[in-house]
């Protein structure tokens, strides 16, 4: 199911989505009735205009603002929470300047305002993520980082799981052991409306302790360039689709 689920989104999501929407277009504006050329051509264009919109910083922004729906944590709900749990969200294999496998770039975001909130807290940590395409398991470079790097100690490790349903549930039975039923948990503002729900599930309360909001583009103008903001949108559209199969599964 995860690497089903993996090869639908990457063709379904942007770049690859709209592409394969414009070829089949194409294809069907070579047709000889006149009704399927110009719907091909239609749809040719549409996709296109799809992916160039999807680029614009503007739009990457507006999906990702829809996705933010909890404010950042305050001492006071930190203040109840028992542990906290970092999810991971990536690694930088074979980092030639590390000298092997590390965290990337959204993990390293989230393992760094975690180990803020476990230096104010005294919390216990737990970080969850494993090696769904090979190399050391997420968790244990996430753990090395926050505990080399950030001088905070990791009391829990979940070094298997390869997606957030499995983080939940992996991780649900190491914190249950140790009583732990109220938690923190960090990740990315715009992934946490689809991570609490799957950590409720397994019978935790969930403080949502999101990190990296999206803010407005330096000017209007620059908002409504195409280029580099493809991956927002992309990022964004994905929270989408693992929501809706979330809802469905759960329903199942």
């Amino acid at each position: 199911m995860f690497l089903i689920k993996k090869l639908l989104a990457s063709l379904i999501l942007p770049p690859t989505g709209p592409i394969l929407l414009a070829l089949f277009g194409l294809w069907l504006a070579q047709s000889k009735s006149r009704r399927w050329r110009y719907g091909g051509t239609t749809l040719a264009a549409t996709a296109l205009v799809a992916l160039l919109v999807l680029s614009m910083p503007v739009t990457g922004n507006f999906l990702l603002a829809r996705l933010e729906t909890y404010p950042p944590i305050t001492p006071a709900q930190l203040a109840k929470a028992q542990a906290i749990v970092i999810l991971g969200g990536g690694t930088y294999y074979d980092a030639p300047e590390y000298g092997g496998d590390t965290i990337a770039g959204a993990s390293l975001e989230r393992v760094r305002y975690g180990a803020k909130l476990a230096r104010e807290s005294g919390l216990p940590l737990l970080v969850t993520s494993g090696s769904p395409f090979g190399g050391r398991p997420e968790g244990e470079l996430m753990k090395a980082a926050l505990e080399a790097e950030f001088g905070i100690k990791v009391r829990w490790v979940e070094a298997v799981s390869r997606d957030t349903a499995e983080n939940a549930q992996l991780s649900a039975p190491l914190l249950k052991t140790a009583g732990i039923n109220r938690i923190a948990l960090v990740s990315h503002s715009s992934h946490l409306p689809r991570a609490v729900p799957l950590f409720e599930r397994e019978g935790f309360s969930v403080t949502p302790a999101p990190t990296i909001f999206t803010r407005p583009a330096g000017s209007l103008l620059i908002g409504f360039l195409p280029g580099g903001s493809l991956g927002s949108s992309r990022t964004a559209l994905s929270e989408y689709l693992g929501k809706l199969f979330n809802t469905l599964t759960a329903k199942s």
